[in-house]
């Protein structure tokens, strides 16, 4: 079995692919994976048939083993019967004869499918080794391919970070942060200029009812009357 041959069979069960992913390793595998698995079933199959004839050719040579040894038996019985006088010697003789020819016959046909049995029992030998090795590349394909996708997964995110990273700066957008940074900068620092001038700045009425401000005045007024109310004089204040 050659797994590569196999492989480069892609095309027949993607045809309608375009040809860059006919080409990619994740889908060359897994179809040949699918090809090993269907391999595996054909070996299987084949075993199991090899199998039943390597039964069949055993039993048939037990019983022929079995049909030989049975006229042996009866050749020895028949001549039994002519020591003990009980059969005439030519009829003995004929009869043990055709006994004996029938065990060979059986004993050829024992050979024959003893010789099968052996054939059919190293053929299964050999179908079960195979299947172990197609057994063990379906293990070993099935574990690349995991980590092939694995590292798929992990080659497209990093490509897509990277790629975003390096579009970063080229579509302005560090430096239209850098100024927005200093766009809002000036703002803070006008603003707080402008709270300078709203506590400092003092409208014109403001600047006259400071002016005009009497308030001491009229409290020296009011405690000049109440002095007089109690009759003090300045002399004695």
């Amino acid at each position: 079995m050659n797994i590569f041959k196999r492989i480069f069979k892609i095309g027949e069960a993607q045809a309608n692919k375009a040809v860059d992913n006919l080409e990619s390793p994740i889908i060359m595998t897994e179809q040949g994976i699918r090809d090993m698995k269907a391999d595996l079933n054909k070996s299987i199959e084949a075993m199991a048939q090899v199998k039943a004839l390597a039964i069949r050719s055993k039993n048939e040579r037990d019983e022929h083993e079995a049909k030989a040894k049975d006229y042996e038996s009866k050749a020895m019985l028949i001549l039994k019967k002519v020591q003990a006088g009980n059969m005439e010697v030519a009829d003995a003789d004929r009869l043990a004869k055709e006994a004996l020819a029938k065990k060979e016959e059986a004993q050829q046909h024992a050979n024959k499918t003893s010789a099968d049995t052996e054939k059919f029992d190293k053929n299964v030998s050999q179908l079960k080794d195979t299947i172990e090795t197609i057994k063990g590349n379906i293990t070993n394909w099935e574990n690349e391919l995991r980590t092939l996708k694995a590292r798929v997964k992990v080659s497209d995110a990093t490509k897509n970070v990277n790629k975003q990273m390096a579009e970063l700066d080229s579509a302005g957008t560090v430096s239209m942060l850098e100024r927005m940074k200093e766009k809002v900068a000036q703002d803070e620092a006008l603003a707080e200029a402008y709270g300078d001038l709203a506590t400092t700045k003092k409208s014109i009425d403001e600047e006259i009812d400071a002016a005009a401000d009497t308030t001491e005045a009229k409290l020296d007024d009011d405690l000049a009357k109440l002095k007089e109310q109690l009759g003090i004089t300045k002399d004695e204040a």
